[in-house]
């Protein structure tokens, strides 16, 4: 049997501290023995990706992605988007990234040697914050996969990012006809009638973990303003 190996840990910027984790040749990060990402179950955030660009209008996108993870959903998104698309990745924990180039690297590729892909080492909210306020070009999708979804476990700071403040501040982020989208471990009909709320025509789908109709079901949100 496969010993699980601790690699290595990262702590979340006023947040809580996450594990990397090995198996075999697959890994895990973890949160107080909660699986937070695996790569066995990588479906549903290839998916946030795949149907993201499915409905995006843009004939050359920029898309801001937020929180790189394992990178399932940058990678989707590379292998779909053309050669002149734009690609924004925030990720608050520089040891994610270092992971990703290291014990990871088999998982990674040449990902994040991209020419599309701008890569910055911070809160997601700071490049919706600047598109909102006009100091950088507006996105045509804006894909979250920010801790658990909007019912947060790694940071208390996430919460602010699905408040009525930030998702406004992401309508105005946003170019005409732009996405958002959402990836959440859970259901949270509360958090749909607040996109509603907001000026958001919302569509709700449930994705397995696993392409082959196996593992949990995770939620994603499609908002259009």
């Amino acid at each position: 049997m496969l010993e699980r190996k601790l690699i290595d840990t990262a702590q979340v910027p006023g947040g809580e501290e996450l594990e990397l984790i090995s198996h075999g040749r697959d890994h895990m990060i973890t949160l107080k023995r909660n699986e937070l990402m695996s790569t066995r179950m990588q479906f549903s955030e290839e998916q946030l990706a795949e149907l993201t660009i499915d409905r995006v209008r843009a004939d050359k996108p920029n898309i801001l992605i937020g929180g790189y993870g394992m990178g399932f959903t940058l990678r989707a998104a590379q292998r779909r988007l053309a050669k002149d698309a734009r690609i924004v990745v925030a990720e608050i924990v520089p040891k994610i990234i270092e992971w990703a180039k290291g014990p990871m690297a088999h998982h990674t590729g040449d990902c994040l040697d991209d020419p599309r892909l701008t890569l910055e080492l911070t809160d997601v909210a700071d490049p919706i914050g600047e598109a909102a306020d006009g100091m950088r070009a507006q996105f045509d999708a804006i894909l979250l996969d920010v801790d658990n979804g909007p019912d947060g476990l790694v940071r208390e700071a996430n919460d602010k990012l699905y408040s009525p403040r930030m998702l406004r501040q992401m309508r105005e982020a946003m170019a005409p006809g732009g996405v958002l989208s959402i990836w959440s471990a859970d259901k949270d009909p509360r958090f749909t009638n607040r996109l509603e709320k907001n000026g958001f025509e919302v569509e709700v789908i449930e994705v397995r973990a696993r392409p082959n109709n196996k593992g949990p079901r995770h939620t994603i949100w499609f908002a259009k303003a």
